[in-house]
């Protein structure tokens, strides 16, 4: 797994290098030219790349990840691709050559690699990728696989979903998702063994083990964040039709350095992602408001719109006297946004 690991590493990097050069002579570079003229001219001098029990694909799949990496800067929804290092998310992609690659149960046959168990079960079906992730000590295999949408019976039919950092979600039926803020619990604890690695002498086991007990945390609260939004998103598109949710530029709140920790450990761009494919899946439809739509000045019973400022919690209209809690005035808001903006669905059960 190691080696796998490094190879991808060094495919990468000397991708990454060859770009900058050809880039800085004037040429435009682009991920199929160098994996071309690394398989013709490089590979072949490298021989330890080519040793027994190295699948060959993981050179192609590190420059296919270097190519997105470049997409996503061009397109502006990535910063500029960094070099890899050694111990720092250790991971590379195999396939089986274009064949299906047979998974379920507690054991798996990787290409070329051979046998490996796996701690939990997997579900029987095909694959046609395989990736491979070293996690605080731990391996990984990851992949996606073809299933059916599974259509739930809805109780309610609109819903608004306002997020917060006090609360992960309020929605407009008065149901709330507490934010576990994982980082802040473990901060204390996290700061303690930061402080005691650097006692250790770097590079010598003890440090090594000090970094590793870091990285088990850094996990665990990744695990706990992970957890919640899954569990919130999860309830959300199983009971409700037509999900309004709004469309937070994450990227500009994380510039606010009083509010990026908050905001990093609510995990906004995580709850958006897994919200856009469990709609699929589980038979919703999403509407994304329009981020400057103002879902929490307005009132929710009459339409008046006040300004607000972030330490008011409670939301007093002028016009109607209307009380509500911030939070669920502007999750009720998205919901009656979501009625003018499609018509009544049928809903099962």
């Amino acid at each position: 797994m190691s080696k796998h690991a490094g190879i991808s590493r060094f495919t990468y990097n000397w991708g990454l290098e060859t770009w900058q050069a050809l880039y800085r002579s004037g040429l435009k570079p682009n991920h199929l030219v160098l994996k071309k003229f690394f398989n013709n001219h490089v590979k072949p001098v490298l021989t330890w790349i080519k040793e027994k029990g190295i699948c060959q694909k993981v050179t192609e799949f590190a420059f296919d990840n270097l190519g997105k990496a470049f997409k996503n800067f061009f397109d502006k929804r990535g910063n500029y691709p960094r070099f890899k290092k050694k111990g720092f998310n250790d991971s590379f992609s195999i396939n089986a050559g274009g064949k299906p690659i047979p998974i379920g149960g507690t054991r798996i046959k990787l290409p070329t690699i051979g046998w490996v168990s796996t701690y939990e079960g997997l579900p029987h079906t095909t694959t046609k990728k395989l990736t491979i992730s070293k996690i605080a000590g731990d391996w990984y295999i990851s992949c996606s696989y073809e299933i059916e949408a599974q259509p739930t019976s809805k109780k309610e039919t609109y819903v608004g979903v306002d997020l917060g950092i006090k609360t992960l979600a309020t929605l407009s039926t008065g149901i709330i998702f507490i934010n576990p803020k994982a980082l802040k619990k473990a901060k204390k604890k996290l700061s303690k063994l930061q402080r005691q690695l650097t006692l250790k002498v770097k590079g010598s086991n003890r440090y090594k083990k000090q970094k590793l007990r870091i990285s088990k945390l850094h996990r665990r609260i990744a695990n706990i964040r992970k957890d919640a939004t899954h569990k919130a998103t999860t309830f959300i598109c199983k009971n409700h039709a037509v999900v309004a949710l709004e469309d937070l530029n994450t990227s500009g709140m994380l510039k606010n350095h009083k509010l990026a920790g908050a905001i990093s450990d609510a995990n906004f761009y995580e709850f958006r992602r897994q919200i856009e494919y469990k709609v699929v899946r589980y038979g919703v439809q999403v509407i994304f408001v329009d981020r400057f739509y103002p879902s929490t000045k307005k009132c929710s019973n009459c339409g008046e719109i006040k300004p607000m400022s972030l330490s008011e919690r409670v939301y007093v209209c002028e016009k109607c006297h209307h009380t509500a809690d911030r939070d669920l005035n502007a999750a009720k808001n998205l919901e009656n946004y979501a009625r003018l903006a499609k018509p009544c669905l049928d809903v099962e059960g």
